[in-house]
């Protein structure tokens, strides 16, 4: 018996009779030989942390846009907040770790330069939209290795496809990363903020955090209990009611007080600006781009329109404004 096969054994001994068990995957699109010593969800999750797209991430926006200090969050460090926050909601549920790590790390991989305002902007101009949790999907399948894509299982693209408010995972490690996302960025957000001086503690709802607590670590440790509590022997994962309810509310809070409203957002536009510039360049000079992404026009018969859309979401924060200078800004002899 291979080592892979000794912990899928366990798996099936240990787990609680609602995780994914790892010999009970719906597979790949590819078939592949198993490897002999990491399970299928295991690979998985190497195979994104050592992808492409996961590296660029340290150079992606979360909410602050070039903030000047080195301890904001960025996609990055948002996303290992997120695989953590669900491994310790798995753990305690006995749901599959691997799983839940997997689906985690990956569920950003196809967000745009500049956060939610290079999202916005380029599913306004597209032709054909665009939305970050898809095309974290379209990374994972097709644009990592050359158009051959990570080949991951049906049950980490199905999270990742769904990590989503409105999205419905068919298993719970799914359904822990779509909460451990808000828990993670609703809270760090509230710590990057107070750090930017946007909000103080004392500008948060009482009435959200007399149920959640009064400091970071507090409704950390409320909302993550909860998750637990209410969800164990569960074949769904949910919070008390009260906590789920003051979790929404302090969410709409910092949409109206931080992700539109705040001082920092009002260079949104200017990073949108520059997104669509960028955009419309590569429309007209297509050839200019790098050759993976011709071959999605040449071989796979993508429109230009998603060729370009693909090569613009993947660009760090600094690449889209060096390569935006380099275009359209004149150089001094």
């Amino acid at each position: 018996m291979t080592i892979r096969e000794e912990q899928e054994k366990l798996e099936r001994e240990i787990l609680s009779p609602f995780a994914a068990k790892s010999s009970e995957s719906r597979g790949r699109d590819r078939e592949e030989e198993p490897c002999d010593i990491r399970t299928i969800y295991q690979r998985d999750r190497d195979r994104i942390i050592h992808c492409k797209a996961f590296r660029r991430m340290k150079h992606k926006t979360q909410v602050f846009l070039a903030p000047s200090g080195d301890h904001y969050r960025t996609r990055l460090t948002h996303t290992l907040e997120v695989a953590q926050i669900g491994r310790t909601i798995a753990r305690a549920l006995r749901l599959n770790e691997d799983l839940t790590e997997a689906i985690a790390l990956g569920h950003d991989l196809g967000h745009t330069p500049f956060g939610h305002a290079g999202e916005k902007i380029l599913n306004e101009i597209c032709e054909e939209g665009f939305a970050h949790y898809e095309q974290s999907v379209r990374v994972v399948e097709i644009l990592e290795k050359n158009g051959k894509g990570l080949n991951l299982a049906w049950e980490v693209r199905d999270g990742i496809l769904n990590h989503r408010t409105s999205g419905h995972p068919s298993t719970l490690e799914g359904q822990v990363v779509r909460l451990s996302d808000k828990i993670a960025y609703i809270n760090h957000d509230i710590d990057d903020a107070i750090r930017a001086g946007i909000l103080s503690e004392d500008m948060l709802p009482r009435e959200y955090t007399r149920i959640l607590g009064t400091s970071v670590r507090e409704r950390l440790n409320t909302l993550i209990h909860s998750a637990i509590e209410t969800s164990v022997g569960q074949p769904e994962i949910r919070m008390e009611e009260d906590v789920a309810a003051a979790m929404a509310g302090l969410r709409r809070f910092m949409f109206s007080t931080v992700y539109t409203g705040s001082e920092p957002k009002k260079e949104d536009e200017k990073a949108q600006r520059l997104l669509q510039k960028l955009y419309e360049y590569y429309l007209e000079h297509v050839e200019e781009m790098p050759e993976e992404y011709l071959n999605l026009i040449w071989i796979r018969h993508d429109s230009t329109s998603r060729a370009v859309c693909d090569y613009v979401a993947g660009m760090t924060d600094n690449y889209a404004v060096d390569t935006f200078e380099r275009l359209f800004v004149p150089r001094f002899w």
